[in-house]
């Protein structure tokens, strides 16, 4: 699954990094452009509660898994036919909806494979090849339009990683059939509900979420600021996806040996980040980006690992399309008001993701103590 994840990464991310760009040349305004990605990030994380609920109810989770990626494989190179932005947004926001369709369902499966080496170990991993991909991809199709200029063929080109999702989605399908089975025993199918616990966890999650400020933001600030030359930009995201793969291994395998201390200690080591990107100078920026990339690290491994930990095994797809929904409703919510107070009072801007942060911490050390108690 997680060369699955690093193929598709190079599908929908290397899409990502130039669907800017191509929306402006379909003839896209600059405000469409936001729309359609505020608005496909809320699709994304939104509708996952929707199918991490069917997932469960159905027990497919190998068919939403692989029907999502199939999606994906399908209508990012699809791009390259796309004679209008109008139908260039249809595709794009196709594609969000297939990653809200497959997410519960694969972090389910995620959960009963990676059982047996430790959720934070096998999380991490996963993060770790995510990443890779999501570094490899964008970096290639800069190269095809630098070498040719020709967005048609560098969406086109999309078409072999999509297709090599597939095989090894049908591969690890035929192997294990039964994801249940990973586990050492299959989960009896209950009724019982979420623990206090999870819900307390939800709510840190939403707090860390709302006070995580996104890279655009930060993007812009550094070329407004001309704190770092427009060149460096660019190479200070690459850095920080970087620290984010080693990050997710690290926390990952700390999470299996010391539990929620780890979260706590990326959450901690996060912290700094905003005073350190908004307010020094250039080595003080690249600082705060590793930070950054060591929080972003450890929400996309050890977060969804906790997940796995807090919810009965009969209703992860559900636990995981809650978790999903808040921080993908957190962070639109936070990112609109990290944004307004951008504008109007930057050192509101940090207060505010600082405090949320610190709040989060707050409610996960509750979350631990509980956890320790409960052993």
């Amino acid at each position: 699954m997680g060369l699955v994840s690093l193929l598709a990464d190079m599908v929908y991310e290397g899409g990502r990094s130039i669907s800017g760009p191509y929306l402006a040349l379909l003839g896209a305004s600059g405000t469409m452009v936001g729309l359609v990605a505020g608005a496909g990030e809320l699709i994304a994380y939104g509708l996952r509660l929707v199918f991490g609920y069917l997932s469960d109810r159905t027990r497919r989770y190998w068919a939403f898994t692989i029907a999502g990626y199939a999606t994906t494989a399908l209508v990012v190179p699809a791009l390259a036919l796309a004679g209008s932005w109008q139908v260039a947004v249809v595709l794009l926001t196709l594609e969000r909806m297939s990653k809200a369709l497959r997410s519960p369902a694969k972090d389910t499966l995620l959960s009963y494979a990676t059982r047996s080496i430790g959720y934070g170990k096998g999380f991490g991993l996963h993060e770790a090849l995510d990443q890779i991909g999501a570094i490899a991809a964008p970096l290639a199709l800069a190269a095809v339009l630098a070498w040719r200029g020709d967005y048609q063929l560098a969406f086109g080109l999309l078409l072999i990683p999509g297709a090599l999702t597939i095989l090894a989605l049908l591969a690890a399908r035929a192997r294990f059939p039964q994801p249940a089975d990973l586990a050492g025993a299959t989960p009896p199918l209950t009724s019982r509900g979420f623990t206090g616990d999870f819900w307390l966890y939800l709510v840190a999650v939403g707090w860390i979420a709302a006070g995580f400020v996104d890279f655009p933001l930060i993007a812009f600030h550094l070329e407004r600021t001309a704190v770092v030359s427009a060149a460096w930009i660019p190479a200070l995201y690459a850095m920080a996806m970087a620290v984010d793969a080693g990050a997710a291994l690290l926390f990952g395998a700390l999470f299996d040996r010391i539990g929620y201390a780890a979260l706590l200690l990326a959450g901690a080591l996060a912290l700094a980040f905003a005073p350190l990107v908004f307010l020094g100078g250039p080595a003080l920026v690249a600082l705060g980006m590793a930070l950054w990339g060591v929080g972003l690290g450890a929400q996309e491994s050890i977060l969804r690992a906790a997940v796995a930990r807090l919810a009965p095994a009969a209703r992860r797809g559900t636990a995981f399309g809650l978790f999903n929904t808040v921080y993908g409703i957190a962070w639109f919510i936070g990112s609109a008001a990290l944004g307004v107070l951008y504008d109007r009072a930057l050192p509101a801007l940090i207060v505010l993701s600082v405090g949320l942060q610190a709040l989060a911490l707050a409610a996960l050390v509750v979350v631990a103590r509980r956890g320790a108690a409960g052993r």
